[in-house]
């Protein structure tokens, strides 16, 4: 369902859940849960891998991991004493330049704020704005022949942008 706010069309997308290995997630989301492989692969710029799950009713989950050496799950495993858990909300918009206008008009702090990738454009509203939860907006671009990978492939470190490094 996408709803509209202040203009902007705003749509739930799914809910991220970081963990050190994204396999010990897989028997919980996937196996009891019945989630469906999506698709995903290797983000080597900010250091994790990460994957998607679809269910019968349409909702996502999107499981992640660091990738070897990576840092970039640090801080936030050192608050949830290194086990993991929700990572943040995504919300699809239909205008990502509007929303970050809006959102800055409006005072909120913002980070990670990516725009100049066309696949993929985002930014976060801080914790701190939003009572404790990390919120993505994001515009997903064209994916044009693009091919998805394998889950086999990708926990190999052969999915989109792969190293070449298994999951853990």
């Amino acid at each position: 369902m996408d709803l509209e706010l202040d203009g902007l069309e705003v749509r739930f997308d799914h809910t991220a859940v970081a963990a050190p290995r994204i396999r010990d997630l897989l028997p919980i989301y996937r196996d009891l849960l019945g989630g469906v492989y999506l698709g995903g692969g290797d983000h080597p710029d900010s250091g994790y891998r990460t994957l998607q799950l679809t269910y019968a009713n349409g909702s996502k989950i999107e499981l992640m991991e660091p990738l070897a050496g990576s840092t970039f799950f640090d801080s936030f495993f050192e608050l949830t004493r290194g086990r993991g858990g929700v990572h943040h909300l995504n919300f699809h918009v239909s205008d990502i330049d509007a929303a970050v206008a809006r959102l800055t008009e409006r005072g909120y702090r913002l980070h990670g704020l990516n725009l100049g990738n066309p696949r993929w454009r985002e930014v976060f509203l801080h914790p701190k704005e939003a009572h404790g939860v990390l919120i993505q907006l994001a515009q997903p671009g064209p994916r044009d022949g693009e091919s998805r990978p394998s889950l086999e492939e990708l926990l190999a470190g052969r999915g989109w942008q792969g190293n070449g490094v298994p999951s853990p």
